[in-house]
Order: structure tokens, then C-alpha cells, then sequence
């Protein structure tokens, strides 16, 4: 029989520790809160840059955008005159 040994550890110990922790996943939830708020923004700036490349690029009559598979019916309803 195999016996484990337990740490002891007082309570105010355990609760600076908790603590620590605490302040810690704050900090990195602040942080990478930023880094999504950057990325959004450096989202957006792409968006923006790629529309306007293809509004003044458009593709060249007799060719056909590419359309992936997936996108060629949106499952709509068809429109029927």
C-alpha cells in the first residue's frame, strides 16, 4: 500500500496564494483583451483594404470569381416568376 504525503499549508498562506493566482488571471484576461481589440481593429483595417482593392480591381469579364463549393447556394428560397 502506497501512502502520499499531504502538504500541509496554513490558511493564510493558501489564501496569499489564492490571491497571487487571482491577480495573475486578471492581468492576463487584461492582456488578451487587448490583443483582441488589436487584432479586431487590424481586422477590420484588412477588410477595408481588400474591398477597395477589389472594388478598383474587379475581376476580368469572361472569367468567374471563384466560389467555393460550400457558398454556391446560400439556402435561400429560389425566386419564382
Amino acid at each position: 500500500m502506497t501512502t502520499t504525503e499531504l502538504e500541509k499549508v496554513s490558511q493564510e498562506t493558501m489564501l496569499s496564494q489564492f490571491k497571487e493566482r487571482y491577480q495573475k488571471c486578471i492581468a492576463d484576461n487584461q492582456q488578451l483583451a487587448a490583443k483582441i481589440k488589436e487584432n479586431e481593429v487590424t481586422a477590420l483595417k484588412l477588410q477595408g483594404a481588400i474591398e477597395a482593392l477589389e472594388y478598383y480591381n474587379p475581376p476580368v469579364e469572361g472569367t468567374a470569381p471563384d466560389i467555393p463549393a460550400d457558398d454556391v447556394t446560400d439556402g435561400s428560397p429560389e425566386l419564382t416568376e
